[in-house]
């Protein structure tokens, strides 16, 4: 069984939070070492919000707009805790093959849809939705670490 690392070990990984940033969020997000958003954040001030937790690496989702939104990235690679992660909002969209880049993890959001595929690699992760609830589907976020080299990752609920 995975143990999951202390929270400054762990990557908070949020999406689609749609311009609410609730407390839950920012609760379970506190400790960690670094946070990725991945698009649809729909308010500026809420990366300042998170960046007073950890540093922030966000990209820009469908639904940013304005001059805030067009200095986001559309897509990013970063290399955090020995793993190298691509992220870019919406995962149809992705054009490279993630094996010979050699990313270690693909992030992606958009789908409000949480899910984890470890099978092979790279791990592919959606966080879910962290912002105002869409459908039936669970308000979530996700942690990320590495363990013995590979990639770990769980989803966490938010209580609503």
């Amino acid at each position: 069984m995975d143990r999951t690392p202390p929270p400054r070990e762990r990557i908070g990984v949020i999406s689609d939070t749609h311009g609410l940033l609730r407390l839950e969020a920012l609760d379970a997000l506190d400790g960690v070492g670094h946070i990725l958003h991945a698009g649809d954040i729909g308010e500026p001030a809420h990366l300042e919000t998170l960046g007073r937790i950890a540093p922030v690496t966000a990209i820009r989702g469908n639904i940013d707009r304005g001059r805030w939104a067009e200095a986001l990235p559309e897509k990013v690679t970063v290399t955090l805790g020995g793993l190298r992660i691509h992220m870019i909002h919406d995962r149809k969209a992705l054009r490279t093959d993630p094996v010979a880049e050699g990313w270690d993890v693909v992030i992606s959001g958009h789908s409000h849809k949480p899910g984890i595929d470890g099978t092979g690699t790279p791990l592919w992760l959606n966080p879910g939705a962290a912002g105002p609830r869409r459908f039936r589907l669970p308000i979530t976020l996700a942690f990320l670490w590495s363990e013995a080299g590979r990639p770990r990752a769980t989803i966490h609920p938010l209580p609503v």
